[in-house]
């Protein structure tokens, strides 16, 4: 029997005074683990039109989408998991809403939070190289695959 495909997913990568966006996308909050918002891609839709609509479902905040910055593939070594994301650099649109408080439309992400570079190193988090990416000025990166840490 043929494995399954990796899931397709896509994520936003957004700096605003020198602070990157982060959420917690565990259900219930089973897990510290935080990364940059967004989420499985849907077909017919673009990758684009799908972080854009999941950047809204987790965070309330509308985004102009740019370049692509960072691939990065993860799985589960004992299970089925595995998943490849696609990072691309993401700017709050000037007339997006900023709610103080959020609750994800699906009631996944449990915790939202705006760090600091030094906040992101303290902080459990994956891709390993989420801080290279938005605060090292990387152009393009690849993350080979890594395991899924809980």
């Amino acid at each position: 029997m043929r494995p399954k495909s990796p899931r397709l997913a896509v994520r936003a990568i957004i700096v605003e005074n020198d602070r990157l966006l982060i959420v917690n996308a565990w259900p219930d909050g089973q897990s510290p683990l935080m990364c940059a918002p967004g989420g499985g891609a849907e077909v017919h839709s673009s990758l684009p039109d799908n972080l854009m609509r999941e950047v809204f479902e987790e965070t309330g905040l509308r985004v102009t989408v740019g370049a692509p910055c960072l691939v990065n593939e993860f799985h589960d070594p004992n299970g089925h998991f595995h998943q490849v994301d696609v990072y691309f650099h993401c700017t709050i649109t000037p007339d997006s809403p900023r709610p103080d408080t959020w609750r994800d439309t699906e009631n996944v992400v449990t915790d939202q939070r705006w760090v600091t570079r030094a906040e992101l190193e303290q902080t459990p988090h994956k891709p390993d190289s989420l801080a290279d990416m938005a605060f090292g000025g990387a152009s393009l990166l690849y993350d080979p695959l890594e395991p899924l840490v809980k």
